[in-house]
């Protein structure tokens, strides 16, 4: 009977071997598979990434200051008859940018805008005119620290030129609901390439001024009869 016994055990013991090594061997196949998917994911991602075309311009955005404003109409119109008198706030936003052409042809820039998310949607000012940014100080010389080298919103870079300059706009709304922001970004947008946006990595400042932000009309030593030009920077 103890034969018997021994024959048997031998025989199993010879089966368990047989299904470790297909046990093995799987688990070998299995990996071999496992590692050429992998090799081909990354062949796929390496290919995509690096036959991708780069866009035709970067940015940063190095600094953003901004300040409120607020103005009452006089209650008269251009006759000097009375009208309802009416109050507007605004936000005057400021941001020092470098756009560079990263393209080997010439970038032709049509429009730049600031653009803030509040909770009931996108609000977007376009960025002044070299003319109009200048126009501004005349009317604000609280603002002079930022009067200089304005960001030429019209301008065309050659292949590897590179802009830097500030940019101005003036967007409907308080402090408070700025504040509120769900995002802020600036766009670019070149004629015939795609819009591109900069978002800003510091924090918005909001620098105290020595005097505050009047009516334009109140400025000392401006006259109501030069006003018109700055003051429709706001409408």
């Amino acid at each position: 009977m103890s034969l018997f016994n021994t024959k048997d055990n031998a025989i199993d013991e010879a089966a368990l071997g047989e299904d470790y090594t297909k046990g093995s061997s799987h688990m070998l196949d299995a990996l071999i598979v496992a590692g050429i998917v992998v090799s081909v994911l990354i062949a796929l991602f390496v290919l995509i990434f690096a036959t991708r075309p780069k866009p035709a311009s970067t940015g940063e955005v190095m600094n953003v200051w901004a300040y409120e404003l607020h103005t009452t109409t006089s209650g008269f119109d251009a006759n000097g008859d009375p009208i309802p008198v009416e109050n507007f706030d605004r936000l005057l936003v400021f941001a020092n940018v470098t756009i560079h052409n990263q393209s080997d042809h010439p970038l032709i820039l049509k429009d730049v805008q600031t653009n803030v998310t509040l909770p009931d949607g996108i609000h977007s000012s376009v960025a002044a005119s070299e003319t109009d940014f200048k126009r501004l100080f005349v009317a604000y010389p609280q603002l002079g620290a930022l009067s200089s080298n304005p960001l030429n919103v019209a301008a065309t870079l050659q292949p590897g030129e590179t802009m830097t300059g500030t940019i101005f706009s003036a967007l409907s709304m308080t402090k408070a609901q700025f504040d509120a922001r769900k995002d802020l970004n600036f766009s670019f947008a070149f004629r015939y390439q795609p819009i591109f946006a900069l978002t800003p990595k510091d924090p918005v400042q909001f620098p105290v001024l020595q005097a505050p932000l009047n009516d334009p009309a109140q400025v000392k030593g401006l006259g109501k009869d030069k006003q018109p030009t700055a003051s429709s920077l706001f409408q």
